[in-house]
């Protein structure tokens, strides 16, 4: 049996279909949310499709990881590059 593609899935930001759901959050929450935005729905679904994103990278870099071995430093200060720009540091690459 052949083996299937591994599925890629993509959080852009484009809703093509809905669900209604309830969340429930601190009431100081829902107070500074209202105050950044009038579109409560559409900023807690670019927040869940962010972390989404981050779980989904964080199961890939630890899969390539065990596969692979631990990265080495100098792999570790490119990627930090590539993310950060040349003039990034460890303290930004803590805040990611």
């Amino acid at each position: 049996m052949a083996q299937a593609e591994p599925c890629i899935l993509q959080y852009d930001g484009l809703m093509s279909s809905t669900t209604r759901i309830t969340v429930t959050l601190p009431s100081d929450q829902v107070a500074e949310l209202r105050k950044l935005t009038d579109n409560v729905s559409g900023y807690v679904a670019e927040a869940v499709a962010r972390q989404i994103r981050h779980q989904l990278l964080g199961d890939d870099l630890r899969r390539h990881e065990e596969e692979h071995g631990s990265f080495s430093d100098e792999e570790l200060a490119e990627a930090r590059a590539k993310i950060f720009g040349s003039a990034g540091t460890s303290k930004g690459a803590d805040a990611a």
